[in-house]
């Protein structure tokens, strides 16, 4: 009776051969006695191979004796047989255990946090508000509390947020922001005066509210009074919230120094590379010992982590190129050194004086070349804006 070769396999059979004059005669008698047997082959000189299941293949015997037949076992399958080879090599399963169980292990804890949506809130804060929560690496899983509850708990220690979100992704959570919306910073409504922020000779002064107390071509020091919040007279007077425009030119002294030679890196071929098995935040090395014979070199890495389903493990491996560069350097003609200096110069001198200002004077005071660097010293003329706000204390009688 032939079985299924699934529930066969799982149960355990065996081919075997039968031997002796008259063995065809055993089938007759097996098939009463309801064996299971399957692939019947007739052979020469009176042998006969079939599959038998191992339950019936113990209850052959007595018919063996009964016609005088030898059985030979020619082949043996199933997980029976299976399990019997496995327990042979306990090294093996042992493997297989240990693996299992670092595996579960590894899938159970946490090793990696990440922060999404932050701008004004550090992400340290806020990895130290989670951690709080016990969100960290190297944390079991199952210690942690419901997203929900981490994602309360969390926006509660947080007060510049709107919504805090925690996502558990296999070995990966992330921390997802939006913070609250703070209203843009009013302008000083306070009555107060426009003085000079810096000493300089005023060029252009345009008052929309208060009184001009100074006019173009005259030299201010840093305080003066520009513009004042005060009008009318001694006898009739208000203060008011004083706005205007005031430019004036002020003077600058910048020391310069600009290299006369240009580094720069160049690769010389040469190349080695290195191989790591990766476990967490550890590395392994398995290839590309021994030291470096390169004094200069760039390091180009590439890491593969295996991935099951949509869930990264922490286990996979890292490739690492290393390139040897060599630094050549190169001579700058003085001109361009002289040149680049004076332009970085401008452009930082201007940035910091403001979005509206303007060169309109520019002097060489003093250059000269030493220990590879020109030095320059520079008179600089900005025309800018030189008024602050200063408020006006009034004091009762």
């Amino acid at each position: 009776m032939k079985q299924s070769m699934f529930i066969a396999r799982l149960r355990g059979y065996v081919r075997i051969q039968i031997r002796g004059t008259g063995s065809e005669k055993l089938i007759n008698p097996m098939m009463e006695k309801g064996f299971s047997i399957w692939d019947i082959q007739a052979g020469n000189d009176g042998k006969l191979e079939l599959n038998i299941l191992i339950k019936d293949f113990f209850k052959l015997k007595p018919l063996l004796k009964r016609t005088g037949c030898r059985m030979h076992v020619l082949e043996r399958y199933g997980l029976p047989f299976f399990m019997e080879r496995l327990g042979r090599r306990k090294v093996f399963l042992g493997g297989i255990a240990a693996f299992i169980i670092a595996l579960y292990v590894l899938t159970s804890l946490v090793w990696q946090v990440t922060v999404e949506g932050n701008d004004r809130i550090s992400e340290a804060e806020i990895l130290q508000a989670a951690s709080k929560q016990g969100i960290h690496t190297y944390q079991w899983k199952f210690r942690l509390k419901k997203a929900e509850d981490l994602s309360r708990e969390i926006q509660s220690l947080l007060p510049g947020t709107a919504w805090v979100g925690v996502e558990i992704r296999g070995t990966h959570i992330t921390i997802k922001v939006v913070e609250a919306t703070i209203p843009d910073k009013k302008d000083l409504k306070n009555p107060r005066n426009l003085v000079a922020a810096k000493n300089a000779l005023v060029t252009e002064i345009l008052s929309d509210k208060g009184k001009p107390m100074v006019k173009p071509n005259t030299y201010v020091k840093k305080g003066d009074v520009l513009i004042s919040g005060t009008i009318g007279d001694e006898q009739n007077n208000q203060v008011v919230v004083a706005s205007g425009k005031v430019r004036g030119i002020v003077w600058y002294t910048s020391r310069i120094e600009s290299p006369l030679t240009k580094s720069y890196k160049a690769y010389s071929g040469e190349t080695i590379t290195r191989n790591y098995i990766v476990f967490g935040s550890r590395a392994l090395q398995v290839s590309g010992y021994g030291k470096l014979g390169f004094e200069h070199f760039e390091t180009i890495p590439e890491r593969k982590t295996l991935a099951w389903r949509t869930f990264a493990l922490p286990i996979g491996w890292l490739h690492e190129k290393i390139m040897e560069v060599q630094v050549v350097e190169e001579p700058i003609d003085p001109a361009i050194a002289k040149k680049t200096g004076l332009e970085q110069a401008r452009a930082k001198l201007l940035a910091a004086s403001g979005a509206d200002a303007r060169l309109v004077g520019e002097k060489i005071l003093h250059e000269k070349s030493e220990n590879g660097k020109i030095y320059i010293d520079v008179h600089f003329e900005v025309e800018e804006n030189i008024a602050e706000e200063q408020p006006i204390v009034i004091r009762g009688e």
